[in-house]
């Protein structure tokens, strides 16, 4: 078993397609399917059922790419350490984000990440903050922005605080209400543009909410902030973004909330960084936008 199969493997799983599997690979198709023949024939086990319109995995295909994705994250990690040893940052790093990151200059931390560690793979995915702890736990995600309630703290991950900020509520330029500043209970009444519930970016507008003794409407739960900001142009109701970031879209109009909801954002961990990961961290921990 060599590793080169186990990557056309994770690549036919992906992909769905041998063929695209060996673009992906750089190899010709044969020599991709002759390969996951051989595996195939010395683990005695079929790993893909192969029809004239589709590819999946077979029960025993499922079992073995876990392993295999595993194997291959342990490989590079090993050339990963022994470059570090040797004075260089290689690998790959992970990166994900909350959309509404303010907290650190993002992209600004990656240019400078990538002009430092060239020889890093770096990508960057951008979800919610619960789906960001559970990646970073199963090692998809080497390191994560999240933004939670004040009480709240990522859990079975290492974290740091960066800072925290009020959140406001914006709403379309045409708006009927002329104040610039109201508290909660003014806002009762309007229907509200929000994320969906069980969200940490929901959970911080319903306790501040809560804590103002007021019941409000959301008729509208979105998944990114993009879409709310999309709503609110309508006038379709009210949405709630952190003021650091409601600045991005000075077509809208911002409220400040004398009550207003707070939000914390973390930057997390896994238990055991790659050195390209601690390369990232120690280089956040430096800048001076860095709120911590």
């Amino acid at each position: 078993m060599e590793l080169q199969q186990l990557r056309y493997v994770v690549a036919v799983a992906e992909t769905r397609n041998f063929t695209r599997a060996a673009e992906r690979c750089r190899v010709v198709q044969s020599a991709l399917s002759h390969q996951i023949a051989a595996l195939e024939r010395e683990l005695g086990a079929r790993l893909f059922e192969r029809t004239s319109r589709r590819v999946r995995l077979t029960p025993a295909g499922e079992a073995f790419l876990t392993a295999a994705r595993e194997c291959l994250e342990a490989a590079d990690r090993a050339r990963a350490e022994v470059a570090a040893a040797a004075g260089e940052i290689r690998g790959r790093l992970a990166v994900g984000t909350i959309p509404t990151v303010a907290a650190v200059d993002l992209p600004a931390a990656l240019r400078d990440y990538r002009r430092r560690y060239p020889r890093v793979r770096i990508t960057l995915a951008a979800a919610g903050s619960d789906e960001l702890v559970e990646r970073v736990r199963q090692g998809g995600v080497d390191v994560a922005f999240l933004g939670l309630p004040p009480r709240a703290e990522p859990k079975g991950v290492q974290s740091r605080r960066l800072g925290g900020g009020e959140l406001v509520a914006v709403v379309a330029p045409d708006y009927h209400r002329v104040e610039n500043e109201v508290d909660l209970r003014s806002l009762a009444d309007e229907p509200f543009i929000d994320f969906r519930v069980g969200a940490a970016g929901r959970a911080q507008s319903d306790e501040a909410f809560a804590a103002a003794g007021v019941r409000r409407e959301v008729p509208f739960e979105v998944s990114s902030a993009e879409l709310m900001v999309d709503l609110v142009r309508q006038g379709l109701g009210v949405g709630m973004l952190p003021a650091a970031y409601a600045p991005s879209f000075p077509d809208l109009r911002v409220i400040r909330l004398r009550d207003a909801p707070m939000r914390v954002e973390h930057l997390i961990w896994d238990n055991r960084p790659s050195p390209a990961a601690m390369a990232f961290l120690e280089l956040i921990r430096a800048d001076p936008a860095d709120s911590a």
